[in-house]
Formats: C-alpha cells, sequence, structure tokens
C-alpha cells in the first residue's frame, strides 16, 4: 500500500509538479482561428504570413484567422497538406479529428489529427488508470506504460496503461475500450468496467503548437492475475508498479504530461497522499 514516507521521498512534498507546470505554458504569441466567427482555436502570429497563401479561403490579419471557405474540409485538407510540406505541421497521424467547440456538437470541420496543434482547436483524450487494489479496495499498485521508441509524440516517456487520443465518431469511453485492447489487450468486456474519474482541461504550448484538450481520465480495477499485453507495437513495455512509486514518477517528469496529470488526479481522488501534499495537489489541480 502507498506510504506517505515514499510519496515525501518523490518530490510532492517539495511542490514539485512539472506537468501542472507544462500544462499552462504560454509563452507563444497567438491569435483567434474562427470559422462562421465562432472561436475555434488559436494560431501563432509567426505563422500569419504563411496562411495569406490562401486569401480566397482564409482572412488574415493581426486580430485573427477566418476560415471563410464553403468547402471547409477540402480546403482545410490543401491548406495542411501544403503546411506539412512546409514543415509547420508535426506528426502526421492519418487519423480524422472534428473541430468542435464542445464534446457532442456537430463537427464544424474535419481535419487530420496533427493538424489540431497547429490550429489550436479543442481535442479530447480517453485515459484510464489500471491499478491493482487490495481486499478493502484500496489501490495498492498501478500499471505504467512506456512508450515506443518510434511513437510520434513523446517518444519513450512513461504513461497510463492505456491512453489516446478521440477520433470523430466516438466518445471518449468508446475510444479507451478500443485503445484497451489496442494499447494492453484488455478485452471490450472488461475495458467496460472503466469508471469515470475527472476531466482535465490542458491549454498550453508545445512543440507541435498549442494543445488545447480536454482529458476523460478513467479508473479500471484489474484482478491481481491480469498481465496486459500491447498488441499495436505502440507500447516498449508494461510495469505494475507499487503506488507510491508510480505516484511518484507522476510527480517528476519521467511522464507524458496528460498521463502525469490523470495519475495525479487518481491519487487525489483516492487519497494516496500524505494530508499537505494532498491539499496543495488539490489547490493546483482545480486551477487546470
Amino acid at each position: 500500500m502507498a506510504q506517505p514516507g515514499g510519496l515525501a521521498r518523490s518530490g510532492l512534498s517539495a511542490g514539485r509538479w512539472p506537468a501542472l507546470a507544462a500544462a499552462r505554458r504560454r509563452d507563444v504569441p497567438r491569435v483567434p482561428f474562427a470559422i462562421d466567427g465562432v472561436a475555434v482555436g488559436s494560431v501563432a502570429t509567426a505563422h500569419l504570413g504563411a496562411l495569406r497563401a490562401w486569401p480566397q479561403w482564409l482572412a488574415v490579419d493581426e486580430r485573427g484567422v477566418q476560415l471563410i471557405a464553403t468547402d471547409r474540409d477540402s480546403a482545410l485538407a490543401v491548406i495542411n497538406a501544403a503546411l506539412r510540406a512546409q514543415g509547420l505541421i508535426l506528426a502526421w497521424r492519418d487519423e480524422t479529428y472534428a473541430i468542435v467547440t464542445r464534446l457532442g456538437e456537430p463537427p464544424l470541420a474535419l481535419i487530420e489529427r496533427a493538424t489540431a496543434r497547429f490550429w489550436g482547436t479543442l481535442t479530447f483524450g480517453a485515459h484510464a488508470n489500471g491499478y491493482v487494489a487490495d481486499a478493502a479496495g484500496r489501490p495498492t499498485h498501478l500499471w505504467i506504460a512506456r512508450r515506443s521508441l518510434s511513437k510520434a509524440t513523446d517518444p519513450g516517456k512513461l504513461d497510463n496503461l492505456v491512453g489516446g487520443g478521440v477520433p470523430h465518431g466516438q466518445s471518449p469511453f468508446e475510444a479507451l475500450v478500443r485503445e484497451g485492447f489496442e494499447e494492453a489487450g484488455l478485452p471490450a468486456e472488461l475495458m467496460r468496467r472503466a469508471v469515470p474519474g475527472r476531466v482535465i482541461d490542458v491549454a498550453c504550448d508545445i512543440a507541435e503548437g498549442f494543445m488545447h484538450e480536454q482529458l476523460h481520465g478513467f479508473d479500471l480495477c484489474l484482478p491481481a492475475g491480469v498481465v496486459p499485453i500491447n498488441q499495436d507495437g505502440e507500447v516498449a513495455e508494461l510495469r505494475c508498479l507499487p503506488a507510491d512509486e508510480a505516484i511518484g514518477l507522476a510527480a517528476g517528469d519521467a511522464m507524458t504530461v496528460d498521463a502525469s496529470l490523470v495519475t495525479l488526479d487518481f491519487a487525489l481522488r483516492h487519497r494516496l497522499l500524505a494530508a499537505d501534499a494532498q491539499r496543495r495537489l488539490a489547490r493546483l489541480m482545480r486551477q487546470e
């Protein structure tokens, strides 16, 4: 079982939470990106010059960028392919995301997943804290994944048992069930036992642009004999760690930012931290 002493050594008691700082980082000047007068994202001011190449589709000035194309999907596909060729869009995925202002609304346009960071549009993530509990139901261990070195983003970083983006046409829970088999070999009937946690809003500058993502965290209690096995080659290894060790990793910088936030939120909700760290982290997490 997690013990406060181990958590103190992790840096939690010293107030070190690099993921919280990273989730707030905004050091790139940006202007709004809008469709039909509705703000749906933002673009870096450094890219306004490049976007002026398509006056038939984009209205660009120092106050912002408006998509004025009639066929939005086609126009954005052409623009994004050109921006990719210029090196302004990174980590192409060949996955379709929707441009929306909130979960579940009809899409204003459809785009390639990687381009969401360039345009700063809202995306959604689904992550599962896979854990093992004692007889009283208290978490004792967490399953932690290490991302493959071939991943387009955060290669080699530690991650939650299951974590992935939510593509167009799926809900966060549906995406979680699908990712559960792909990343951990867990059948749908087991993944559907996952219990919703908290939705964490992240809005920050990253290497690929601007990340505005709502992270849907879930808790999945795994029987002690279940051993997850990656199926899609995107996970290098899966380890079952004592809860205090896993939370200590989330308190440092070994994990991806989103996995750290989801893990720390798990620790808060299950009250796995020493009392002082619990209070301070709860206060900081409310600011996300």
